[in-house]
């Protein structure tokens, strides 16, 4: 049965068990309910579960089935935009549709934690080839081509499709990207997994706009990046404060501090928690976001077009 009015609702975080990830996620979260290693907590993937109001229970996946249009708006597709290592590339959408996949991969990283020292790789060095790549990655040098950034809590950083890229220890990420999770992992640190080496090098750049973004103050927010597949927006709410939030297209709310309620008009509240996600669906206009305690939120959206 549809649902006649889908208002906001938030999402159970979906644990995805990885051999480079955690054991332990706090204080994002208490417990992930896994024994293994855990790398990626999915908070708006096609498996979370609703768990809040009359579809709670349900997953994402099939309320993106049952009430699309609402969710998503009318040119919003057949997908809710993912909100999620070995050194990987993905293809654009060019080079996906070719492999008969809907589109690419092009993501953007928003730094959460970050140790003293640590980095995550973008790109590749100047001279690098295709030949030379192949090489490295034979002999367990790959990582020597690779560009490394230093991170810090606060940084955002585009990672277009076609760059080759990783993550290095001691760093936790926001991620926002293009649904799609083509994925071609060129070298692994010597571990037993499978590699897609001759994929990864047809789908590779050598130079991309891969790089950190300044953040733009606007009016009550600060715009993280701005980009063709998807927008993040940064709201730091004092004790007691509101703001209202116009929707501009399918996405969610992400909890980085504090706690909030997300209200919107006729629907009931929804509680935003540290680390979890508030879907908005399309249709809904607008929300309020009233906190005691202050907040601080993300909101990541992909525009209508």
């Amino acid at each position: 049965m549809t649902i006649d009015v889908v208002g906001p609702f938030r999402l159970a975080p979906w644990f995805s068990e990885r051999p480079w990830g955690r054991s332990d996620l706090r204080p994002w979260y208490g417990s992930t309910g896994k024994t293994e290693l855990v790398g990626e907590a999915w908070l708006t993937g096609p498996a979370s579960l609703v768990e809040t109001g009359a579809m709670a229970g349900k997953t994402l996946a099939a309320v993106v089935e049952s009430d699309r249009v609402q969710l998503l708006g009318d040119d919003g597709g057949a997908e809710f935009p993912d909100d999620k290592l070995s050194v990987q590339v993905h293809p654009d959408d060019a080079q996906a549709q070719a492999m008969g996949q809907p589109r690419g991969k092009t993501e953007c990283w928003y730094v959460l934690e970050a140790e003293p020292g640590a980095t995550i790789a973008l790109g590749l060095k100047a001279g690098a080839t295709a030949d030379l790549v192949r090489a490295a990655i034979a002999d367990g040098t790959m990582e020597e081509w690779m560009q490394w950034v230093p991170v810090q809590v606060g940084d955002m950083f585009f990672v277009d499709a076609g760059t080759v890229h990783a993550i290095g220890p001691g760093v936790v990420l926001l991620e926002t990207q293009q649904t799609c999770d083509v994925t071609f992992r060129m070298y692994d640190y010597g571990r037993p997994r499978e590699l897609h080496v001759d994929q990864a090098l047809r789908v590779m750049k050598m130079k991309t706009a891969a790089g950190k973004v300044k953040p733009v103050a606007m009016d009550g927010f600060t715009r993280l990046i701005e980009q063709k597949y998807f927008l993040v927006d940064r709201y730091d709410v004092g004790k007691g404060g509101e703001v209202a939030i116009r929707i501009e297209g399918p996405g969610c709310l992400v909890g980085l501090d504090g706690a909030a309620m997300v209200e919107s008009e006729g629907l009931p509240p929804v509680e935003l928690r540290r680390g979890h996600a508030v879907v908005v669906p399309a249709d809904v206009g607008s929300v309020k976001v009233r906190s005691q305690s202050g907040t601080s939120f993300v909101r990541c959206f992909a525009p209508m077009r």
